[in-house]
Parts: C-alpha cells; sequence; structure tokens
C-alpha cells in the first residue's frame, strides 16, 4: 500500500464499473434473514443427531454468542468498505492478494452449498405430495427464475425477499401458537417424553456446534452488498442487528415447537424438520402452510446465495484475482450479470448430488475459516485505522472480545466437526491447499496491482504506520 494510484486513475477505474446504490436497511435484512431463515426449516436438527435435544439448543444460544460478536465487528469494518466483497474486500486491503483470493473463494463456496442444500430440501419436500412427482424440472426452473430476477437487478431481487422471508417467518409463528403452547392443559407440546437430553453428554454439546452454525450461517454476508446500500453506514448495521435478532427469536422457536413434537431420534434424521412438526399437529390448515413456508424459505435462501456469491465473485474477477471476464457490469441492469450466470450450474450441481448433510458441512466449513480470518482481521484494522482515524458508520464495543469470542468458538467448532466429518475436514483443507497453489503458480502472474487496490483508492486512506 506504499504506492497507491493517484485520485484521477482511481476515480476512473471506479466509475469504469459500478453497482447501483439501491438498497436500504429493510433490504440487508431481507438479504441476511432471508439466506439463513431456512436453516430453520432444516438442517439445524442435525444438532440433535450430534448432542441430543438439551445440546441442540445449548449449541444454537451459544454459536448465536459467536454471530453476535461476530456480527459487531464485521458490521464495523463493513461500514467503512463501500465495496462489493464482504469479508473478501477487508482481505484485500488488510491481509493481500493470496489471503483475498482464499476468503473470495470460501465465501463464493459458502453461498452456493448452501443454495445447493436449498435446491434438495425442495425436491425432497415436493416428493411429500406425491412419490411419483418428478422434482428436477421444478428445481430448476425455481434456480433459472431467481437467476434472471438477480439478473434485471438487486433491487428487484431483494424487495422479493422482503416478502418471501416475511412470509415463512409468519409460518414459523403460525405453528408455534397452533400447539397451544401457552396453555398447560391444552398444549400439544411434550418436551419430556419427546426430547433425550444429552446422550452424549458435554462432547455431544462440542459436536453439536457445527449444525448450530446453520441457525445463522450467511447473516455475515449482509456485508457483500456494501457497495449497492444508499447509506452504508446505516444500512448495514441496522439490517444485520436486526435481522440477527429475528433469527435467533426463530432459532429458539423453531427448536422449543419442533423438540415438543417429534421424536428426538425422527427429528435429528429429518430433511424438513419443521413440516414434520406441523405433521404432526395434525391440522390440515398448518400442513400446508408450512410446506408453503418451507418451500418459500427455500426460495429467499438461494435467491440471497445468487446475490451474495456472484458478489464475491465478481469482486475477485475485477480485481484480477480470477479471469476478468467475470466482472462485467450489465450496461442497462447494473448487475453483474456474468458472475451470475457462471454460478448458478454449479450450484445446481452439488443439490442434486443428494447429500445433505456433507453440502451443508462444505458450506459451514467455509465460513467458519472466513470468520478465522474475519477476527484476525479486526486486530489488524484496528492497529491500523486506530477510533479516531477514519470514520466509522458502526463501531463495535467491547474490542477485542467479541473477536476472541468467534476466535475461541469458530476453533471449537472445527475441532467439534471432527466427530463424524473429518474426511470433509480434510478434503476442504485440501481443496483450499491446492486452490493457493494455483494462485500462486499461475494466477498471481496475471494480477495486476494497481487494478486491485484502485477501486478503493479514492476513499481509502493511508494507514497509520504506512
Amino acid at each position: 500500500m506504499d504506492h497507491l494510484p493517484d485520485l484521477k486513475a482511481s476515480k476512473e477505474a471506479s466509475s469504469s464499473s459500478h453497482l447501483s446504490k439501491v438498497l436500504g436497511p429493510m433490504h440487508i435484512w431481507a438479504l441476511g434473514v432471508g439466506i439463513v431463515l431456512v436453516g430453520q426449516f432444516m438442517g439445524w436438527n442435525f444438532t440433535i443427531a450430534k448432542g441430543g435435544s438439551l445440546g441442540s439448543i445449548i449449541a444454537c444460544w451459544v454459536i448465536g454468542i459467536l454471530y453476535i460478536s461476530l456480527i459487531m465487528f464485521n458490521t464495523e469494518m463493513g461500514s467503512v468498505m463501500p465495496e462489493a466483497g464482504g469479508q473478501y474486500s477487508m482481505a484485500k486491503y488488510l491481509l493481500g492478494p493470496l489471503a483475498a483470493f482464499n476468503v473470495g473463494m470460501m465465501l463464493v463456496f459458502e453461498y452456493v452449498m448452501l443454495a445447493a442444500a436449498d435446491s434438495l430440501v425442495v425436491g425432497e419436500i415436493l416428493k411429500t405430495i406425491s412419490p411419483d412427482i418428478q422434482a428436477l424440472p421444478y428445481i430448476i426452473l425455481s434456480i433459472l427464475f431467481l437467476t434472471w430476477l438477480n439478473y434485471r437487478g438487486v433491487h428487484a431481487t431483494l424487495n422479493l425477499n422482503i416478502v418471501l422471508t416475511g412470509i415463512a417467518f409468519i409460518t414459523i409463528i403460525i405453528l408455534l401458537f397452533s400447539t397451544k403452547f401457552y396453555s398447560p392443559t391444552e398444549s400439544m407440546l411434550n418436551l419430556k417424553e419427546m426430547t433425550n437430553g444429552l446422550p452424549y453428554g458435554w462432547m455431544g454439546i462440542l459436536g453439536a456446534f457445527q449444525f448450530g452454525c446453520w441457525f445463522y450461517l450467511g447473516i455475515e454476508g449482509t456485508a457483500l452488498a456494501a457497495e449497492e446500500c444508499r447509506s452504508t453506514g446505516r444500512s448495514l448495521p441496522v439490517g444485520a442487528i436486526v435481522g440477527l435478532l429475528t433469527l435467533i427469536i426463530g432459532a429458539t422457536i423453531t427448536w422449543f415447537v419442533s423438540s415438543g413434537l417429534v421424536p428426538a431420534d425422527l427429528l435429528g434424521a429429518s430433511t424438513y424438520p419443521l413440516f414434520d412438526a406441523a405433521v404432526a399437529t395434525g391440522k390440515p390448515i398448518v400442513i400446508q402452510l408450512l410446506f408453503v413456508g418451507t418451500i418459500l424459505a427455500c426460495l429467499a435462501s438461494a435467491n440471497g446465495c445468487i446475490a451474495d456469491s456472484s458478489r464475491a465473485w465478481y469482486s475477485m474477477s475485477r480485481d484480477t484475482l480470477i479471469p476478468e471476464a467475470f466482472s462485467a457490469i450489465h450496461p442497462k441492469y447494473k448487475t453483474p450479470y456474468r458472475a451470475i450466470v457462471f454460478l448458478m450450474p454449479i450450484s445446481l450441481a452439488f443439490g442434486f448430488t443428494g447429500l445433505l448433510d456433507q453440502v451443508i458441512t462444505f458450506s459451514i466449513l467455509s465460513a467458519l475459516l472466513v470468520y478465522l480470518l474475519t477476527a484476525y482481521m479486526m486486530f489488524k484494522f484496528r492497529r491500523m485505522y486506530p477510533i479516531g482515524s477514519i470514520d466509522r458508520g458502526y463501531i463495535a464495543p467491547w474490542h477485542p472480545f467479541p473477536a476472541l469470542v468467534v476466535i475461541a468458538l469458530a476453533a471449537a467448532t472445527l475441532f467439534g466437526m471432527y466427530f463424524g466429518y473429518w474426511i470433509n475436514l480434510l478434503a476442504g483443507f485440501a481443496f483450499y491447499l491446492l486452490a493457493s497453489f494455483w494462485f500462486v503458480l499461475h494466477r498471481s502472474k496475471s494480477l495486476d496491482m494497481s487494478r486491485f487496490i484502485a477501486h478503493g483508492a479514492s476513499y481509502w486512506p493511508r494507514p497509520k504506520g504506512y
């Protein structure tokens, strides 16, 4: 960063390709919650298989603390880096090209795998209507429609997510009240008989942390839309924090209702636990609503995943870390249309493996590695830009404790993943290691350092001591 390009050159680079600034706090809420809410319709229940019913709710709350801490410093850094790419952009300015390349790849695969999990659940729940239904055409049409919507513009995309996410969340509330939980004499919930406590002890809780992430995984992706916010300093903090509170409330309700209606052994292996809980009520209208809610949650998640993964891929291409063809902006819609279209078949391909827990595990692994690097970047960010040296839209309180919490809990979750998924861990680490070798030995020769930092040079000040 000793030789930043001059202001004129950076402005020319910035004006040659830019995204539309059209998003407000509600859109950021819809992006974050829309991606994550599907995790309350599926995937979270594997915490019960790993740690039992009590281990599941402990993992839900403990991992919630991880995400509260992550959102604090993620939002602080994101609010002063109004550029598409989120944690990738942070790594670009704070850690350099190799780290930025790895963070970008991790973000892309986190969201591509999440979209793949969405397509798996859509296929499975459609089969509940009739085993003769061919799910493939519906899944392809859904992904094609969402890809087209993202192609046409992020504003319409996230307006749709506000509607889809809102309806899906309301179905969870309807399921809660349908059980009459508020009446001791009429309540359908029976936690005492349905739950199984801590069958694997404290090690089970550690193992449950992995899928506890699924309650919240993706909320940190709100920073990926920073460049498209009308007011980054306002939209990011408000949208992300309100979104996280929404998820913590929804996650607790989800565990409470599902654990009181479905036996733990069945719940821990379910593909669509909230729908199974609705079936257990025996009320047709509730069953139909949760069927719709599950489908809408999957669509909202896939919609947000397409937006987030394409922004990360676009940013890497714009900075010449990957081929520049993907950095093209549509002249009319101002969207990274090539990145959007390119990632669609990759997500579909992983979706049709049929291995839901394996797909989820790779997404979680990629996310945890991003969290560890982001926590480290927070320490470096505060050293390079102390409070008062740069305008911040939001200041994370209690530094460095949130970063230390994220490091400790992310490391504990990775350790817990070893029990049952050690092959996935090794495969994931091997993949990113090989990708790093490819970058160092091949792609780095095409890296244009002036392009790499030019986009933010007009607003990114020289750090303290440089």
